[in-house]
């Protein structure tokens, strides 16, 4: 039996960056949601698949308006995944 320092582990885990968010599905729409949120990534692929070919005889015209929907689900997921990751961290 020893009594000696007890250490306590801390798990760093890193914010994602609202920026890189914006920059990622402003270049890629529902692929670059994979950074801030991997569901909304998902879902955001079936629906502008679905959505363009809907929009197919317009010319794919319906991702103009997934594209900005992604966006702004990307963004707001990044700053909801740090704003629990930081809520967490002040528990402790």
């Amino acid at each position: 039996m020893t009594t000696g320092p007890q250490t306590q582990p801390v798990v760093v885990t890193p914010t994602k960056s609202m920026g890189i968010a914006i920059i990622l599905t402003v270049l890629f729409g529902p692929l670059g949601m994979f950074y801030s949120t991997v569901i909304g990534g998902v879902i955001m692929l079936v629906v502008t698949a679905i959505v363009f070919v809907i929009t197919l005889p317009l010319g794919g015209l319906g991702v103009l308006f997934t594209h900005p929907v992604c966006i702004v689900w990307g963004a707001v997921a990044a700053s909801s995944y740090n704003s629990k990751l930081l809520a967490g961290a002040k528990r402790y």
